[in-house]
């Protein structure tokens, strides 16, 4: 995950000027891009394990509710996400030569909700595509446009910030909302995923 995000970052600070004004305007959409491919690395991963000497069927049959099943899975990825997030940002920092200008406690908002709204829909649609032949082809193309609102608040709030230009409240109630959706129905909808065949 960590190699795969600093190689997009890397990649995109030599396609543009990092000295340039304009890389603080696309700043945050190559941070989000970066981060949001790493994931999918981790995520494909995350139900893989699983598969082997039928593990899947023993945690199926384990009297422990499944959702706690789910939401151990979800921390776990956000926990390994967030680490990713503290290693790259230096780098980040450093190739385009940023600064906030924003808020920095929003900024953190931003990315605990941007990276609990990946996780949460990548953990689920992982658990989903978990006996698909190509399931590393599968979550991306089901992940992405379920995603692309949170993506744009993302983008669009982690932009504001760094820029200064405007305030990112409302792109951070959409966070907000998005992640109380889409977790309250991937924990209404996992038991059944869990026990499909």
């Amino acid at each position: 995950m960590l190699f795969f995000a600093l190689l997009v970052v890397v990649v995109f600070a030599f396609a543009f000027d990092p000295l340039a004004e304009e890389s603080r305007q696309i700043s945050g959409g190559i941070a989000w891009v970066a981060l949001l491919f790493a994931t999918i690395v981790a995520l494909n991963q995350s139900w893989a394990r699983e598969l082997h000497n039928g593990v899947l069927d023993a945690l199926r049959l384990a009297p422990a509710p499944p959702n706690g099943l789910f939401l151990g899975k979800v921390i776990a990825n956000f926990i390994f996400v967030t680490v990713v997030e503290l290693l790259i940002t230096p780098v980040f920092v450093v190739f385009y030569n940023l600064r906030v200008i924003g808020s920095l406690p929003q900024l953190v908002l931003v990315a605990a909700l941007g990276t609990w709204a990946l996780v949460v829909n990548g953990t689920f649609f992982s658990a989903l595509s978990i006996r698909t032949r190509n399931r590393e082809l599968m979550l991306p193309l089901i992940l992405f446009p379920i995603s692309l609102p949170a993506l744009l608040g993302m983008v669009l709030a982690t932009t504001n910030i760094l820029t200064g230009e405007r305030q990112p409240t409302d792109w951070i109630k959409l966070l907000a909302v998005y992640d109380v959706v889409f977790t309250t129905v991937s924990l209404l909808l996992f038991e059944s995923v869990l026990g499909a065949e």
